[in-house]
């Protein structure tokens, strides 16, 4: 549901091409609006080794990854949870519905995101990208998401607060029943 325009397309796209880092971009053919997203060739010679473009990936395969070093999101729930169950810290462009409030928390709350301006520039991304993968806020970032992730594993684990709310959910949901 998510668009983007065919210009802020090709500022991500420079920014990753100009940030010289090792990338993987899923670019869906609905993403555009109106056409199909298309990237010059300029930008596909650039990072002919170092980038790698698809339309689909399982998304929380790759994200479990160690070799990621952050995720670009729209700030979407499913996107949010699987990013923290693998402690991956986020790079949020969010756009509607609950993705402004899931950035809030991910950047203002929990530390573990940086929000992108929603007129997106090429050097405004080569920047973030960088600062993540080789500054100090990067490295912050990734120390508060793997906390985040340690979190998310204890409150999920047999006996831990998510088990026990599910748990007594549906002790309710059956006395309920009766």
């Amino acid at each position: 549901m998510t668009l983007m325009s065919d210009h802020h397309l090709k500022e991500f796209a420079w920014g990753l091409a100009n940030s010289k880092h090792p990338f993987l971009w899923i670019v869906r053919p609905d993403i555009m609006m109106g056409d199909s997203a298309v990237l010059p060739d300029e930008f596909l010679e650039e990072i002919k080794d170092r980038g790698l473009l698809a339309s689909w990936c399982p998304q929380n395969q790759v994200l479990s990854h160690p070799s990621i070093g952050f995720f670009l999101t729209h700030c979407g729930w499913n996107s949010m949870i699987e990013s923290i169950g693998s402690g991956v810290p986020l790079i949020c462009w969010p756009f509607f519905a609950e993705q402004q409030t899931n950035c809030q928390y991910a950047c203002a709350e929990w530390g573990i995101g940086v929000e992108v301006n929603q007129d997106v520039k090429r050097e405004e991304i080569e920047a973030i990208i960088k600062d993540m993968l080789e500054g100090e806020k990067g490295k912050e970032l990734k120390g508060k998401a793997v906390e985040w992730k340690k979190k998310a594993a204890e409150a999920t684990d047999i006996g831990g607060p998510s088990w026990k709310h599910f748990d007594t959910f549906l002790e309710k949901l059956l006395l309920n029943r009766e």
